[in-house]
């Protein structure tokens, strides 16, 4: 059983709009972080961030709905992503980021190409899975760059579960 156009266009309006608020929060760190590498490998990422919106948004088009279109998350995520805005200490930044979110997001999109129909929705399938595996790259850099700081690499268990048990998409809408 696979998902509806609309709920398909609603899930990758979703993700876009959790791409895009990966991308600012990534973007507003990088001036306040001390460690040049950081703030290297935040660049990438927020280049990646952004591809990933684009594809993303592109697609919404394709399913529908306006060029680059944007669902906020239900409210338990978006708080989630508000706090990882306020993180202030750098080895936090990269354990949260590269420990909770992203394996959190990677499981979500995950998820959706296993609901998705592997015909009717392979361009979204080709979309996410492109994304699964930059996030895997994106999450083996910085570990490769907190190794090479030596900076705290304990996982942040409170926010794994957090993400974790937060729904993304509202109730009244296409579900995850």
């Amino acid at each position: 059983m696979g998902l509806s156009v609309a709920e398909r266009g609603h899930c990758m309006a979703t993700f876009r709009f959790i791409e895009v608020r990966l991308m600012e929060i990534a973007a507003a760190w990088t001036p306040l972080t001390p460690e040049m590498e950081v703030k290297v490998l935040l660049g990438r990422h927020i280049w990646d961030f952004a591809q990933h919106a684009d594809a993303l948004g592109k697609r919404c088009f394709e399913l529908r709905l306006p060029l680059q279109h944007a669902c906020a998350p239900a409210p338990p995520y978006a708080q989630l992503l508000e706090e990882l805005a306020r993180v202030e200490q750098t080895h936090e930044r990269l354990a949260v980021l590269y420990e909770a979110i992203l394996p959190g997001l990677d499981r979500r999109y995950e998820h959706y190409t296993s609901e998705a129909d592997a015909i009717l929705d392979a361009p979204s399938i080709v979309i996410v899975e492109r994304i699964r595996q930059d996030l895997a790259r994106q999450r083996a850099e910085a570990e490769l760059v907190r190794t090479q700081l030596a900076l705290a690499a304990a996982t942040p268990e409170r926010w794994t579960r957090r993400e974790a048990a937060a729904e993304l998409l509202s109730r009244s809408s296409a579900q995850e």
